[in-house]
């Protein structure tokens, strides 16, 4: 429905196919997102960023990364980062350690505890993945939807200096 004042009637809106396609996206990664939420709350007490995060630490050389580094790999704001390490310092999961180069710089450390926690939580998650997304899916639309995925990534990621991203913030 256009309910745009006559200043924006040459807006370009989105056709009902664009408004279709954009509201089953939405739908369904808010379902998707709800249901990994869920499924990782149950299973290791934890929401699907701090999974992703521990994910990120494990496959990190040394299994460290910078903090600010981990937030753009995490696509969040430093003061979200901040407070998802603290929340997994807390259970054993994380360490910080303080980057002997740069005084005011940290590295966040996937414990031995952590890496457990993700081992044994790492199953159940790639089965939920599994079957919420990749088992709907022919492998013709999984292909196309990872390329697609990628396009809409890579635009909106912009490379120039000063860009407003969350990692940033």
């Amino acid at each position: 429905m256009n309910t745009a004042p006559d200043s924006a009637a040459s807006h370009r809106w989105l056709t009902p196919e664009e408004q279709r396609v954009w509201r089953a996206y939405l739908h369904a990664t808010t379902l998707l997102e709800d249901h990994l939420d869920r499924q990782l709350q149950r299973d290791a007490g934890m929401p699907h960023i701090y999974y992703g995060l521990l994910v990120t630490l494990a496959e990190a050389p040394k299994r460290r990364l910078r903090m600010t580094e981990l937030a753009m790999k995490a696509k969040i704001t430093r003061s979200r980062l901040s407070h998802a390490i603290a929340r997994l310092e807390k259970n054993g999961w994380v360490r910080r350690e303080n980057c002997p180069s740069d005084k005011r710089g940290q590295f966040a450390v996937l414990t031995e505890e952590g890496a457990a926690v993700l081992g044994r939580t790492a199953p159940g998650h790639v089965t939920a993945v599994r079957q919420a997304l990749f088992d709907r899916l022919s492998p013709e639309q999984q292909k196309a939807l990872g390329e697609i995925m990628e396009i809409v990534a890579e635009g909106l990621q912009p490379d120039e200096e000063g860009a407003d991203l969350p990692w940033l913030r």
